[in-house]
């Protein structure tokens, strides 16, 4: 995928749901992954012309497991002239050396989030970006068909009532296939995602199982996805009435 069109699908995301106000602080959340990596670029490039101004800051929890190399994200950043933090963790020596947990990913999240959400408010933040996109959309969608029996998924705006933080994804209209072809295109520093339990997944087991359902039923995700967007979920900020960004 070229730059314009995440530019492009980048903003349908931001302006359908009414994601960025003027004089916005957004922080986004770095895992060094191609998600992530490719929001910053994206909302990068897209501050240079978008026409409600808001500051950008980049934060990346460590989980402390020792192999998270942050040197080349660090170079990418002073490149796009993004300020960088850091949150140094023992996430993963208390998930898996002092509790041993079997089933970490619920737990690591919260912690994770409460991390990020700290030092947002540290630097100033009000908003934080995470790059979940469509993908990760419909497999959170079936995730909670499967192991909670109910319809839902994560809204592309969120308030957080304790921290007083909005959490944005803009990445909403945007497939996984096109965010790796576009970090492969541009040569972002991908890092290898460090936890033991990656592959190993709730979350890896949907995505194994929607790859089969894509295979016998093409379009199915066009349908699961509109399927959540069309659902009027609670929580769900209302979209915004553009022809420009209706509904292919």
């Amino acid at each position: 995928m070229e730059l314009q069109k995440l530019l492009s699908l980048t903003r349908k995301g931001i302006d359908t749901y009414g994601l960025i106000n003027e004089g916005d602080h957004i922080a986004v959340g770095v895992s060094a992954g191609k998600d992530s990596l490719s929001l910053l670029y994206a909302m990068k490039f897209l501050q240079r012309f978008y026409p409600k101004k808001y500051e950008l800051s980049a934060i990346t929890v460590d989980l402390g497991l020792g192999n998270l190399k942050l040197e080349p994200v660090r170079k990418l950043c002073r490149e796009l002239d993004v300020p960088y933090y850091v949150v140094d963790t023992r996430i993963g020596e208390v998930l898996f050396d002092l509790r041993k947990e079997t089933n970490p990913c619920s737990l690591c999240a919260k912690m994770r989030k409460g991390a990020l959400n700290e030092k947002a408010k540290e630097i100033g933040a009000n908003k934080i970006a995470y790059a979940h996109h469509r993908d990760d959309l419909i497999e959170t969608m079936m995730m909670s068909l499967i192991y909670e029996g109910r319809f839902h998924a994560f809204s592309p705006l969120t308030y957080l009532d304790k921290t007083k933080l909005y959490v944005i994804r803009p990445f909403l209209f945007i497939e996984e296939k096109n965010l790796i072809s576009f970090a492969k295109k541009t040569d972002l520093p991908v890092c290898k995602n460090p936890c033991p339990m990656d592959g190993n997944t709730k979350r890896q087991y949907t995505k194994e199982l929607l790859t089969k359902i894509y295979e016998d039923n093409p379009g199915a995700d066009k349908c699961l996805f509109h399927a959540v967007t069309d659902a009027d979920l609670p929580g769900w900020p209302e979209a915004v009435k553009n022809p420009r960004y209706k509904s292919k």
